[in-house]
């Protein structure tokens, strides 16, 4: 027999062996279809009813409630600055002295004015009463009766306007102590003792910001302003800031402002709540998360956030049936209750069972293992032979 034969025949021997093997190895269509319909362990949750608070959340920006640039009102050389950088000033303390000595000077100048004045009143208005006195026994002439009387009365008018430059030269010396407008956290300071400041100093001498009370801006959706007008007329609301990661308070406040506009390039419009901060936990430029509390929704229908699916038709959740599979069911959703749980409007029923864990394996009609939260899924059918099986090939030692 010819090699070219013999070749032949031993890989028709070879094909056939592989096809055998194959054959022999290939998985029936019942097991394949046993493993596709294996029910899928899901977590599931009633759904209950509650009474939930309805918050609006937002991010909002610290602002210190008043803010304040100290410009010197007079020019002068700076003497004294009295404030520590970054520590509290109270409302009327001193903030910085300048020198006052020229305007003390000017001061004392309108004194002497005023009281020189006031020296001529006097004396012409003895000379007029005694004209008076001589007029009635036709002694003076009634023309110079009457020069005498104008004399009093431009003296009069120059004592007013000594009273009037006297004022004006204590406002400017006091101008020359300048004092915290209120109580207030000092910032850095601008400028050092031996300059020359005045009105035109650029930038001031320190910038005061009020932290007692504090501020909180914010901005929610337009459609959400009439919710929000509704509730203030019940009453004051209820703001909170909480941390960036939204695990605690940081302080409770007030709503006081809701602005007159709704911005048109964003479609929203600002708030400003108020915060007592009397532990400083709020600090102006401060980035926080913002809860306002509009009511209560009395024995609301809740589910865990988890449950809530978002699809191309809406919201919608999967319900777990009696026979153990689920079906895909839209709701309406009403807003958060809390940061873990979604209010149901409408789709569901109190006690229904929906799935908040395993949902990406699940579809229309899908079987499952309900499983309480915290539950592990139990082993059975070729998971558990597997690894008895694989027990048992293990080496001993």
């Amino acid at each position: 027999m010819s090699r070219w034969k013999i070749a032949l025949i031993v890989v028709t021997v070879l094909v056939v062996a592989v096809i055998g093997y194959r054959i022999a190895h290939r998985p029936s269509g019942h097991t394949r279809a046993a493993g596709q319909d294996a029910p899928v362990p899901v977590t599931v949750v009633p759904a209950t009813r509650e009474n939930v608070p309805v918050y609006l959340s937002a991010l909002g920006t610290v602002s210190a409630l008043n803010t304040v640039t100290v410009v010197p009102q007079v020019s002068g050389q700076l003497v004294s600055v009295d404030f520590r950088e970054g520590g509290e000033i109270k409302k009327g303390g001193v903030i910085a002295q300048i020198d006052p000595r020229t305007y003390q000077a000017a001061l004392e100048q309108a004194q002497a004015k005023l009281a020189q004045d006031q020296a001529l009143l006097s004396a012409a208005e003895y000379l007029a009463t005694s004209y008076e006195n001589l007029g009635r026994k036709q002694y003076v002439a009634a023309q110079t009766l009457q020069a005498q009387q104008q004399t009093v009365r431009q003296y009069r008018a120059a004592v007013l306007a000594d009273k009037a430059a006297v004022d004006s030269a204590r406002v400017q010396l006091g101008y020359t102590t300048l004092r915290a407008p209120f109580d207030a956290i000092a910032g850095l300071r601008l400028v050092d003792v031996g300059n020359t400041v005045g009105p035109g100093t650029s930038g001031g001498i320190v910038v005061l910001t009020q932290i007692h009370p504090i501020s909180v801006l914010f901005n929610l959706p337009q459609q959400d302003l009439d919710a929000v007008r509704k509730a203030m007329a019940r009453g004051p609301l209820q703001v909170a800031a909480l941390d960036r990661a939204d695990h605690h308070v940081i302080a409770l406040g007030t709503l006081k402002v809701v602005s007159n506009q709704i911005s048109a390039s964003t479609s929203t419009f600002e708030l400003k709540a108020e915060f007592a901060n009397r532990d400083d936990a709020l600090w102006p430029g401060q980035f926080v998360n913002v809860r306002l509390r509009l009511g209560t929704l009395h024995d609301a229908l809740v589910v865990p956030v988890q449950a809530v699916q978002r699809g191309p038709d809406g919201d919608y959740v999967f319900v777990v049936q009696p026979d153990h599979t689920v079906r895909m069911q839209p709701v309406t959703t009403g807003g958060a209750a809390g940061a873990s749980r979604t209010v149901i409007r409408s789709g569901l029923m109190p006690g229904q069972s929906v799935v908040t864990a395993g949902q990406f394996r699940l579809k229309q009609d899908s079987k499952v293992i309900p499983l309480a939260p915290g539950e592990v899924p139990p082993l059975s059918g070729p998971v558990a032979a597997g690894g008895r099986a694989a027990g048992g090939r293990g080496r001993r030692g």
